[in-house]
């Protein structure tokens, strides 16, 4: 009986300060890389605890199968009754718009006006009976990529007819209404197990409606001036809210999240994104009561067998 957590994913760039935390709390660990590989269906899976870190945004990293493999590796991996966090079911709200915002609007959490649309024949037809201004999305996100702001039908119409159209992967657009936020940023809820870790505010004032809060996402000063910082930690986020994530989070099985909200100039909270896949700023690290990573370390070693974890301390 190994005992480890396995860490399943397809981007080794996201895994180091998993890892320094694993070994902080001395959590032993092993990484499942899914971008190939096999899996025989007889076979019993090794002991231990299954976390899915696979990403919507695997595409763009030429990963696209990974995807199908986690489908596959972590239907085989319940069939043997082993845990896992954010399964098989959880991928499904991971790689789909469309999945997060109806279990959000059943839930009663507020979501953005969104219409879905398969393929590119009824885009310009849906987009007239839409109205502009709104935003364009891949229902396969990831990254804030595939997101355009139109503030004419035409000018989109003409888009999607030209050459620079941007298909979703998986062939769904979606139509959704251009919030518009009180204040310029947007606030990202990092949960794990059960609990909530803390919210990361996202500055917008540099124009972005891509609504990115990644590192990746932010944007060097001019002149060699220190930007604002891009990302700060939110002490500030209404209890109530974060009781409604909590519970909707228990309700979809999910884990470990990061959900995206905004604030907009007419007095509503929105909701449009639910991360499977969150990322931890350092910056907010250093500042955080609680690591993201700790946490997430802590909490995946406390589900280990009861002699493992005996043997951790």
């Amino acid at each position: 009986m190994s005992g480890k957590v396995y860490v399943i994913h397809e981007n080794p760039q996201w895994i180091p300060p998993f890892a320094a935390a694993f070994e902080a709390e001395g959590v032993p660990f092993e990484e499942w890389l899914l971008t190939d590989g096999s899996i025989d269906l007889a076979v019993e899976p090794p002991e231990g605890v299954f976390w899915s870190r696979l990403s919507a945004s695997a595409h763009t990293r030429d990963h696209a199968h990974s995807k199908e493999y986690g489908r596959a590796v972590l239907r085989w991996l319940t069939s043997w009754g082993r845990t896992v966090i954010n399964g098989a079911d959880v991928l499904e709200l991971e790689v789909s718009k469309v999945a997060q915002h109806a279990a959000l609007r059943h839930a009663g959490i507020d979501v953005p006006r969104t219409v879905a649309v398969f393929g590119t024949e009824e885009l310009t037809v849906q987009a007239e009976k839409f109205g502009a201004p709104f935003i364009s999305k891949h229902n396969q996100g990831g990254k804030g990529l595939g997101v355009r702001r139109w503030d004419s039908v035409d000018e989109f119409s003409a888009w999607v007819a030209g050459p620079d159209f941007e298909p979703s992967p998986d062939g769904i657009t979606l139509l959704q209404e251009l919030l518009v936020a009180k204040m310029p940023f947007i606030t990202r809820a990092e949960f794990v197990g059960g609990e909530f870790v803390y919210a990361v505010r996202v500055d917008t004032s540099a124009g972005s409606f891509e609504l990115c809060p990644a590192e990746a996402c932010a944007i060097p000063g001019a002149d060699g001036v220190e930007p604002e910082p891009l990302f700060r930690r939110r002490d500030d986020v209404d209890p109530a809210l974060i009781d409604r994530f909590l519970a909707f989070l228990a309700a979809e099985g999910v884990g470990i999240a990061g959900i995206e909200f905004i604030e907009t100039r007419d007095g509503r909270t929105v909701t449009y994104d639910v991360n499977t896949n969150t990322n931890y700023n350092p910056d907010v690290e250093a500042t955080a009561p609680r690591s993201g990573p700790r946490q997430i370390a802590r909490w995946l070693g406390s589900l280990l067998p009861r002699e493992v974890a005996g043997v951790r301390g």
